[in-house]
């Protein structure tokens, strides 16, 4: 994509050597969209599960937003989640793997960090029951002083772009279940629950209307 000027921000698609700060967004927002910088020794845990494997796989459906103090958030996708999901339990989780063992002893006794090593060895992978509609998926993160000015609008409207685009014919996305901002967000945009389990809300757009 060709980049954007929105106010005294800058839209692009990401590249490579964004990795870290796209995983400090990822940190800066891992608490249900609050800092959780205080919750983890690692701090690449919540990136390597959530952002590392899309920009080594899906770069061209990466975009990131970046004002005068850089990178201040991210919109991420992947057209065909199986075959993320592919490459993703097959390239990126083993090296990981090989960094950090599963933990052990009992799961409630876990850190949030143990908790992320665990996904590491055991991950946690969705697939909507209606896959045909929804085959892609995304996610998408604002640090404090990206939010409230309709950039998170702008972040989705060019991902949701770029994806019909490609001919999906629907996306998906998880949400924390008690992150009440971000439900009203989606819900603007359009996306309606799909499934959902004890903590987490997962919701689905089509781009057929």
């Amino acid at each position: 994509m060709t980049p954007r000027r929105i106010g005294n921000f800058n839209l692009r698609q990401a590249v490579a050597a964004d990795r870290a700060s796209c995983y400090a967004v990822c940190l800066g927002t891992g608490d249900s969209g609050r800092d959780a910088t205080h919750l983890h020794a690692d701090p690449e845990a919540l990136g390597n599960v959530y952002v590392g494997a899309y920009l080594a796989f899906e770069l061209e459906l990466s975009l990131v937003l970046e004002d005068q103090i850089g990178i201040c958030g991210y919109a991420l996708a992947a057209l065909d989640t199986k075959a993320f999901h592919h490459r993703y339990v097959n390239e990126w989780l083993p090296p990981l793997r090989a960094g950090r063992p599963a933990p052990s002893g009992p799961a409630t006794a876990w850190n949030r960090d143990e908790q992320l090593w665990n996904l590491y060895h055991h991950p946690e992978l969705f697939v909507p029951e209606r896959y045909a509609d929804f085959p892609s998926h995304l996610h998408i993160d604002l640090l404090p002083r990206a939010q409230g000015r309709g950039l998170g609008r702008r972040l989705m409207s060019e991902l949701l772009g770029l994806l019909a685009a490609r001919g999906s014919p629907g996306v998906h996305l998880a949400m924390a279940a008690d992150n009440h901002r971000a439900a009203a967000f989606y819900a603007k945009l359009e996306f309606n629950e799909i499934a959902r389990n004890s903590d987490t809300l997962f919701l689905g757009r089509s781009f057929s209307r």
